[in-house]
């Protein structure tokens, strides 16, 4: 159970990055689409069960340290090959993103150069690559709890202070910028482009446990736990839609309305989970080309990080129009890919069972 509950851990620490944590990713594919938003937010808890079960339990099935293998029994010889290229690209990108990303927090919340958040989070992610992959996970999943406990107060102070009605909540709700046309498309959408971002590590994750039930239970706890923070936000925000309405991170300026302090403790929280993720994404980018034993590894993963720090120089905004948008795609092929080969398996074992 405590293994299954540091894979559950991480694998949300991993996935909540920037516009997660914030409020504007739920904002978008949840909340904009008023009170059927909810109903989304429990169909993506569902995907997010499924998805995360079936790719731990490949993972401790072929026993990987890279998701290279599962991601080449997935998808084929050729149709792998594209889907390793595409996904090895997409974890440098989004760890590029959070670098980006943190720089522009450390700006807005505590009026710094956002090159020196930048600096400050590329160190962060370097440091903490040096230790071996457990402790990547239990590092990674020690995060988690404190997210859900501050989102959870916000909630309970949403719902108390809430001064509308939920027909006028629901209205000025759906004036809101959409990622999608409806709110099914967006729940997809948004399980798509995460399971992109998050396939790699969960594999990787999953391959450091010989438990195929350990691991596969470790998915299901990370999805649970992804689906009710996407609930909570969209409800908090939902209830105090006239107050975060075209705010660019809603659910800091609810925690500011609870009292400044609260507000820094979000901050922390939002530059907690960019680091999770900067880290996931960066680990499991280095350990596509060289296995964490070599001694090359080390050097690897300092020059990754330079590499990263001067492609975030871009700027927060251009990368996620550019790197997010892409991934959702990608996303569909991969959870296509997934179920045929759940479908494939099923058949394999009743067929089994019946000889």
């Amino acid at each position: 159970m405590k293994k299954s509950l540091q894979i559950g851990g991480a694998f949300v620490g991993l996935i909540v990055g920037a516009g997660f944590a914030s409020g504007q990713e739920i904002m978008q594919y949840f909340t904009s689409f008023g009170i059927w938003g909810t109903v989304g937010g429990v169909v993506a808890t569902a995907f997010f069960v499924f998805l995360g079960y079936t790719l731990a339990q490949l993972g401790a099935d072929l026993q990987t340290t890279s998701h290279k293998g599962v991601i080449y029994y997935l998808g084929g010889r050729y149709i792998g090959f594209i889907f390793d290229v595409l996904i090895t690209f997409f974890l440098f990108g989004v760890a590029v993103v959070m670098f980006a990303g943190s720089g522009s927090t450390f700006e807005q919340m505590f009026d710094i150069n956002p090159m020196i958040g930048s600096i400050i989070m590329v160190a962060a992610t370097i440091l903490t690559l040096l230790l071996n992959v457990k402790n990547i996970i239990n590092l990674i999943a020690m995060v988690t709890p404190y997210l859900m406990i501050i989102i959870f107060a916000i909630l309970i102070y949403s719902i108390f202070t809430m001064d509308i009605s939920f027909a006028e909540a629901d209205a000025l709700a759906k004036e809101q910028a959409s990622g999608a046309s409806n709110w099914f498309i967006g729940a997809l959408l948004y399980v798509s482009y995460n399971i992109a971002a998050g396939a790699a590590l969960l594999i990787v994750m999953g391959g450091t446990l010989k438990d195929r039930k350990v691991a596969g239970m470790g998915g299901v706890f990370g999805g649970i736990m992804l689906g009710a923070l996407i609930v909570l936000i969209h409800i908090a925000m939902f209830v105090k839609i006239n107050v975060v309405s075209g705010v660019a991170m809603p659910t800091l300026e609810l925690a500011n309305q609870i009292h400044p302090a609260v507000g820094v403790l979000m901050a922390i929280a939002l530059l907690g989970m960019m680091y999770n993720t900067a880290v996931g994404m960066f680990y499991a980018f280095t350990v596509r080309f060289i296995q964490p034993e070599r001694k090359s590894f080390k050097p690897a993963v300092i020059v990754t990080g330079l590499l990263g720090f001067g492609a975030s120089l871009v700027g927060f905004t251009t990368l996620v129009g550019k790197v997010y948008s892409t991934m959702g795609y990608l996303g569909f092929a991969l959870i296509i890919a997934i179920v045929i080969a759940w479908a494939r398996k099923d058949k394999r074992q009743k067929s089994a069972i019946a000889a």
